[in-house]
């Protein structure tokens, strides 16, 4: 995605995220006491002995001592269940402390696993091993202790938000893509805006996925909520990449990208005002070239003559074309096909008469007879648009159905209008 964050410098962040995450909460099994509680559960002393020892070398943060006595009472044998789940605790809590990711993994899922765990322990012990799994890059181990965090009541938003990013960096590209899009789709149900991180995720999620589809579906949701132009850019070429997607729309992305600040080149300029006129739209043409002028995109460098001969034609074919207005009119409502009416209401929008004009795009598309029934309606919501009738260019957006990618971008003029930007 064009002007998108590295995603591997995403990532990189998402992991110092949980190592943060992971330090205030992992060292807690160490702190809970677990031997004072083992009188009840019978620990033997030569059992019980080396493991207080070991607690109290853990507090003092001597872990090389502690995990001399953990070895020491795990050598006796014979351990009961208890036994074994204390050892555990302090296993994964002395791992910790000397930086043995994998090792305190290990003792953790033990640990989650006993049956010997409190009930009333469980979901704080699974919050921690689920960042202990985070920190240690151990993404697929995350995801699964994630899974478990959440069936066992779990409710922390920071460690479920770690769910989709633990099965992005872990490969699994489409069950991330798929809790993404719950969890946006749950967001913006409640009216809460989706985080960039997970905009950002599902787009790469497509990416690494091959899936153009998807991506174009992401990018619409990025520039619903981030209208960047350099967003906007990425989804506009792409869009107009699509098979079947119709040369007759050249225009309508012009006028989409002069929407959106994404016409970057004199060429694009040109391009647009050349096939405005084209069109028989010459006031729609000055807007554009006016538009390169005041850019400074326009007017200098060795096509500045070029330009300027466009520009004059333009002024020419505009004096003209208000002259004749009232006659034109009158010739297309003459016309068997409603086409001429559709074209004569925008043009009379184009020049400022937005209720003439907007009546009879309507009235030509009543009458019917048309070439491309839905770039008509695209035309007819852009020119709602362009008058400042939004809900009601919107209402018009969606009934374009044409595969001839009229709809394709009806639903783009639609993400503009609700992006809140104006138009």
């Amino acid at each position: 995605m064009t002007g998108r964050k590295d995603p591997q410098r995403t990532h990189c962040r998402m992991s110092r995220q949980g190592t943060r995450l992971a330090v205030a909460a992992i060292l807690l099994l160490a702190a809970q006491g677990p031997v004072q509680a083992a009188a009840s559960k019978n620990v033997r002393p030569e059992v019980g002995q080396p493991l207080q020892g070991a607690q109290k070398a853990l507090q003092a943060k001597n872990y090389a001592e502690a995990k001399n006595g953990i070895a020491k009472a795990e050598s006796v044998g014979k351990l009961t269940p208890y036994e074994s789940y204390l050892i555990a605790r302090l296993k994964a809590s002395t791992a910790i402390g000397l930086g043995d990711y994998r090792s305190a993994l290990a003792a953790y899922e033990q640990v989650v696993n006993s049956p010997e765990l409190a009930a009333e322990e469980k979901v704080q012990t699974l919050d921690s091993y689920v960042k202990l799994a985070y920190t240690a890059k151990d993404y697929a181990r995350a995801a699964t202790a994630i899974q478990m965090y959440r069936a066992a009541g779990g409710n922390n938003a920071q460690t479920l938000g770690l769910y989709a990013q633990s099965l992005y960096l872990a490969g699994r590209y489409k069950e991330a893509a798929d809790e993404l899009t719950r969890q946006i789709a749950a967001l913006e149900q409640a009216r809460q805006r989706p985080t960039d991180t997970q905009l950002q995720l599902l787009a790469s999620c497509a990416l690494k996925q091959n899936d153009m589809n998807a991506y174009r579906a992401a990018l619409e949701k990025v520039v619903l909520y981030t209208p960047k132009a350099s967003y906007w850019i990425d989804l506009i070429v792409r869009t107009a990449a699509k098979p079947g997607f119709s040369p007759k729309l050249d225009l309508d992305l012009y006028r989409l990208r002069k929407a959106t600040g994404t016409m970057e080149q004199a060429g694009d300029y040109m391009d647009a005002a050349q096939l405005a006129l084209q069109a028989g739209y010459p006031n729609e043409a000055k807007a554009f070239i006016d538009e390169g002028y005041r850019r400074q995109l326009l007017g200098a460098g060795a096509d500045a003559e070029r330009q300027q001969r466009l520009r004059t034609l333009i002024d020419r074919k505009l004096a003209e074309d208000k002259a004749t207005l009232a006659e034109g009119e009158k010739a297309a409502a003459a016309q068997a096909s409603g086409d001429p009416l559709i074209a004569t209401g925008f043009n009379l929008v184009t020049h400022g008469q937005a209720e003439r004009g907007l009546a009879l795009m309507q009235q030509g598309i009543k009458k019917g007879g048309l070439k491309a029934a839905d770039q008509a309606k695209l035309h007819l919501g852009y020119a709602q648009l362009l008058a400042g009738r939004k809900d009601l260019a919107e209402r018009t957006l969606a009934t374009v159905k044409g595969s001839d990618g009229s709809a394709d971008l009806a639903r783009l003029w639609t993400i503009k209008i609700r992006s809140g930007q104006p138009v």
